[in-house]
């Protein structure tokens, strides 16, 4: 969903820069299909990020290639402190950050670390799904971060001979983050191969 909205801004003209968070699971360099990437540094030890035509990719997949992230606490808060600071991203509009879901180690440092406008909280209908969500709704409000609404990922599908609308994880009324939060859903996003 963020490399989605991420492209999109950047097909609109916006110069739009898309961060990968995620050290346990980076998903960037499997979407966008970046399966040996190199990082350079400017003259001031930076790093650079990745160019996707005109979109520009940075993630700890690139940094840390296959391996299997193994660290705890003061280790990712350190690492991400470093990526964060010493990546130039040149002049941005929008910065898209791909973030793990749940309230961990990753999420508190970024909010730690950078001043975040606005939170899109994505979520599928089922019910295990919505209790992690909920909680990260929770942590947003606490640290004062702004929450812009609500994506449902694989939220219907629509079967090859009724040409109806299906949603496999919950009825056509939605999630209740809308009554609980006040949380618009701003997209629904079907299950689509």
């Amino acid at each position: 969903v963020a490399a989605h909205l991420a492209l999109e801004l950047s097909e609109r003209g916006f110069k739009t820069g898309l961060f990968d968070v995620d050290l346990f699971g980076p998903s960037v360099p499997t979407i966008f299909n970046i399966h040996e990437p190199k990082v350079y540094q400017n003259d001031a030890g930076e790093m650079i990020p990745h160019d996707e035509n005109g979109l520009k990719l940075m993630s700890f997949g690139f940094i840390m290639k296959s391996g299997p992230a193994i660290m705890r606490g003061p280790m990712v808060a350190g690492y991400l402190q470093q990526v964060v600071q010493q990546t130039n991203w040149g002049e941005l509009d929008y910065l898209v950050l791909d973030m793990p879901p749940g309230t961990g180690d990753i999420q508190l440092s970024i909010t730690q670390l950078m001043q975040i406008s606005g939170a899109v909280i994505v979520t599928t209908r089922q019910s295990l799904s919505l209790v992690d969500v909920e909680k990260g709704i929770e942590m947003f409000e606490k640290v004062n971060v702004p929450m812009l609404g609500v994506v449902e990922n694989m939220s219907w599908f629509v079967c090859d001979s009724c040409d109806k609308q299906h949603y496999i994880f919950g009825d056509e009324k939605g999630t209740n983050i809308k009554e609980r939060y006040g949380l618009e859903t701003l997209a629904e996003l079907p299950l689509n191969p």
